[in-house]
C-alpha cells in the first residue's frame, strides 16, 4: 500500500542531502499522487524516456523532441516500421473523486490505433482517441471516476510505418466532462416513410428509424420547420406528428424555424411567399405568430419543444433583404421576435442561434458581438461543422472554444456528417462524391465516418467550462428514397446525400451511430 508522507519523507532526505533527483529510484518517481512531467520538459529532447513516464512495448518508437505546445519539448511516438507503444505514468495516493486528464495532441492519422487512456483507476477503461491533425494542436480530455485511489495515465499508439503523433502539455485536475447532447436531424422521416422508405436494424429486420437510433443511444431530435412547402412535408402539421414519435422513445426535441417555404442557408434566406409583401414591421409580427403557434401546438399536445433555434444556418441574416446582416437593427429586431415568442410559449426552453462557421474565427466573433452590440437574445451557440467545408479539426476547435468563453453561452454543433462511401445509390450526384474533397484522415467509409463523428465529439466535450452540449448528425434518415429527393417543388429530384445518412444502401443501420455513445 502506497503511504503519501512515507514516500514525502523518503524523497526529502536524499534532496536535502544534495543529491540529484536522477538518483532517486524509479519507482519513487512513479509512485506520486499529481502527474509529473506533463510538458516533458525535464530531459530537454531526445529522450528515450522522459522523466517521471514508463514506456512498454516498442520502446525505441517513443521519445521526446523539440517543437512543443506550450514548453520547448513534446512527446512523440514514431518509428520507420510497424509499432506498438505505450508511454504511462502511475499515480497512487489519489483521492477517490472524479478526474480529467487533459492533452494537447497532433496526429498524422493512419494508425490502427492512437489514444489516450485512464485505466487501472477502479473502473472501466477511459480512452479518447487522437483527432488527425498534422499541424494544428488540438485539447482532448479524458474523464474518469477514481475508485481505488490510484490511476494509470496512457499514451498508445498501434501504428503502421511512419505514422506519428505528438502529446504535450498533459494535466490531471480534479472535475469531469461529457456532452448530454447525442442527437440527430431528422426532418426527411415522414417523407421517406410515405414514399416507401424502409429502415432496418443492423441485422436487418425493419423497424421504425426512431426506435433503431434511440436503441444506439440517440437522445435528442432536431426537426426543420417550413412555412408553407410546395410539398406539404416538414411544415406545422408533419412536425407535431414527429415531436409525438420523438417525445415517446424519451428524446429531446429542437425545432430549427427556417422562416421560409424553403431551406435557408447562408446563400438563400427567401420570405415565405404569404409574408412577401409584408413591411418590417409585419414581419415582426410574422415571426413571432409563426413561432408561437408551432410552439403552442407543441405544448399543447404534450411534447413541448426543449429547444428552438431562431433561423438555420443564417449567417448573412434570415427573411431577406429586410433582415439582412446589413442592416444589423432590423436583424435584431426579428430575432428578439423568435425570442419572445419562445418564453411567451416555455421560459424553460433554450433559444439557440446558428450559424455556418464552424471553423471561421473572425467571422463568428464578428457575427455575435454584432448581435450583442444590437441586443439579440439568445441562450446558446450553434455551429454547423463540415469539415470538407468549414476549416480544419483545429480551426474548429478554436472557434467553438471562443464563442463559448466570449459570450458565456454553451456551444453545440448544429449541423456535421460525413460520407460512408462515395458513390450515388440514385441517379442524383451526390455532393461529396470524391476523395479529393474529403478530410484528411477520414476515409470514406463506415470506419471514417465512426472517427469523424467521434473526434468531433471529443472537441465539442473538451469546451472548457462545459459549456461543450453535444452534436445533432445531419441527416440521419435521409436515404435515396424515389420521390423524396432534395427539391419540394419538384417530385422527382433526387438526394444528394444518401452517401451521408446513418443508414447504408441496404438500409441497414451503420456502425457509425456507435457514435451516440460518445461520453
Amino acid at each position: 500500500m502506497f503511504h503519501p508522507r512515507r514516500t514525502l519523507t523518503a524523497l526529502l532526505l536524499p534532496l536535502t542531502a544534495g543529491l540529484a533527483l536522477t538518483a532517486l529510484p524509479a519507482t519513487s518517481a512513479h509512485a506520486a499522487s499529481t502527474l509529473t512531467n506533463g510538458g516533458f520538459e525535464t530531459d530537454g529532447a531526445g529522450a528515450a524516456t522522459p522523466g517521471g513516464w514508463s514506456e512498454y512495448g516498442d520502446t525505441g518508437a517513443s521519445f521526446t523532441e523539440s517543437g512543443g505546445h506550450g514548453g520547448s519539448y513534446r512527446l512523440s511516438h514514431w518509428a520507420s516500421a510497424a509499432y506498438k507503444v505505450e508511454t504511462y505514468q502511475y499515480l497512487s495516493g489519489l483521492t477517490n473523486g472524479t478526474y480529467k486528464l487533459t492533452a494537447w495532441v497532433r496526429s498524422g492519422g493512419g494508425q490502427k490505433s492512437a489514444y489516450i487512456a485512464l485505466k487501472n483507476c477502479g473502473g472501466a477503461e477511459q480512452r479518447t482517441d487522437l483527432p488527425v491533425s498534422a499541424s494544428g494542436w488540438i485539447r482532448i480530455v479524458v474523464p474518469v471516476n477514481v475508485t481505488n485511489n490510484q490511476c494509470t495515465i496512457s499514451v498508445n499508439s498501434d501504428a503502421n510505418a511512419g505514422n506519428w503523433i505528438n502529446v504535450d502539455d498533459l494535466t490531471f485536475t480534479s472535475g469531469t466532462s461529457g456532452t448530454s447532447i447525442k442527437g440527430a436531424d431528422i426532418s426527411s422521416l415522414p417523407k421517406s416513410e410515405a414514399k416507401g422508405g424502409v429502415y432496418r436494424n443492423s441485422s436487418g429486420t425493419a423497424g421504425d428509424a426512431l426506435a433503431i437510433l434511440k436503441s444506439s443511444g440517440m437522445n435528442y431530435a432536431r426537426l426543420k420547420v417550413w412555412v408553407n412547402p410546395a410539398d406539404g412535408y416538414n411544415d406545422k402539421a408533419h412536425v407535431l406528428a414527429l415531436a409525438k414519435r420523438v417525445k415517446a422513445q424519451g428524446m429531446k426535441l429542437l425545432v430549427d424555424f427556417h422562416y421560409s417555404d424553403f431551406w435557408a442557408d447562408p446563400g438563400r434566406q427567401d420570405k415565405p411567399a404569404a409574408w412577401a409583401r409584408h413591411s418590417y414591421s409585419q414581419l415582426r409580427t410574422d415571426v413571432y405568430n409563426h413561432t408561437y403557434d408551432v410552439l403552442n401546438a407543441l405544448k399543447a399536445q404534450g411534447t413541448t419543444a426543449d429547444m428552438v433555434q431562431v433561423g438555420n444556418e443564417i449567417n448573412g441574416g434570415m427573411l431577406w433583404n429586410e433582415g439582412s446582416t446589413s442592416n444589423w437593427p432590423q436583424l435584431a429586431g426579428l430575432l428578439n421576435s423568435g425570442y419572445d415568442a419562445v418564453k411567451a410559449v416555455n421560459s424553460n426552453t433554450t433559444v439557440a442561434l446558428h450559424l455556418a462557421k464552424g471553423g471561421d474565427l473572425a467571422g463568428t466573433r464578428w457575427w455575435f458581438d454584432s448581435a450583442r452590440s444590437n441586443g439579440v437574445k439568445f441562450d446558446a451557440i450553434g455551429l454547423s461543422y463540415y469539415g470538407y467545408w468549414h476549416g480544419t479539426l483545429a480551426d474548429f476547435q478554436t472557434t467553438l472554444d471562443d464563442a463559448a468563453s466570449s459570450y458565456g453561452k454553451p456551444v453545440f454543433v448544429a449541423e456535421t456528417a460525413y460520407p460512408f462511401r462515395l458513390d450515388s445509390e440514385d441517379s442524383h450526384e451526390n455532393i461529396i462524391d470524391t476523395s479529393a474533397e474529403l478530410v484528411s484522415g477520414y476515409p470514406a467509409s463506415v470506419a471514417g465516418q465512426t472517427r469523424w463523428m467521434n473526434d468531433v465529439a471529443s472537441i465539442v466535450e473538451a469546451v472548457p467550462n462545459g459549456r461543450g452540449l453535444g452534436i445533432f448528425y445531419w441527416e440521419a434518415t435521409w436515404t435515396a428514397v424515389n420521390g423524396n429527393g432534395w427539391d419540394p417543388t419538384a417530385p422527382s429530384s433526387g438526394n444528394a446525400w444518401e452517401n451521408q445518412a446513418l443508414f447504408g444502401y441496404d438500409d441497414r443501420a451503420l456502425s457509425a451511430m456507435s457514435w451516440f455513445r460518445h461520453r
